[in-house]
């Protein structure tokens, strides 16, 4: 079973990220579920979402307290909210932001895991290019797709534009293919990296 916990705000899309997630693991042929958990429910507040993606039926209803992947949809909660707590060293972890996990002062907690599955993305800037609006969301799920394989982009793409018919779907589909590629990108630079600077006996 693949666990998925997503961070952001109210308004952000946090919640139908969750949902779109498990369409697109439903598309595979997988089980999947997604559910929220809200404090407050006013716009900016903090929101968790969570889902689960498996080859077999999930009885498990629990909010999800050790995930295998983390999508942080406004980085300005990495700080301000337990978002870290419970993250394995090999995790995955997408965070929405053009800064670094060193300009996030996330160093010391980069050091515990392993570069190519802690990496960052400017999914806010990237669908306002392609939709327009503020909402990372589509664009974020295109990045988890490419770090994790846990699901397709086709399967997003397919969610987005089932869920969104015509220009706003398509707008979404392509920024989560641009994340999709950049991500992909950034994997193999940093296993490349990894290759040239590992040592020798």
């Amino acid at each position: 079973m693949f666990g998925i916990r997503i961070h952001g705000r109210g308004g952000q899309g946090v919640v139908t990220a969750a949902d779109l997630l498990s369409v697109a693991a439903f598309e595979a042929g997988k089980h999947a579920q997604a559910f929220p958990s809200f404090g407050s429910e006013r716009t900016g507040a903090p929101v968790v979402a969570y889902c689960r993606i498996s080859d077999r039926p999930i009885r498990n209803r629990e909010p999800i307290l050790v995930p295998h992947a983390l999508i942080v949809q406004d980085a300005t909660l990495v700080h301000q909210v337990e978002l870290l707590a419970g993250l394995p060293r090999d995790a995955f972890m997408l965070v929405n932001t053009r800064r670094t996990f060193n300009e996030l002062g996330l160093a010391d907690f980069a050091a515990n895991h392993q570069p190519e599955r802690l990496l960052t993305v400017p999914a806010t800037d990237i669908a306002m290019r392609h939709l327009g609006l503020p909402v990372p969301n589509a664009v974020l799920l295109g990045g988890i797709a490419a770090l994790t394989g846990v699901v397709s982009l086709s399967g997003v793409q397919n969610a987005l534009c089932d869920r969104f018919p015509g220009r706003i779907g398509e707008a979404n589909a392509a920024g989560a293919a641009e994340a999709y590629e950049r991500i992909l990108a950034e994997v193999a630079m940093t296993e490349r990296e990894d290759q040239v600077y590992a040592p020798t006996d």
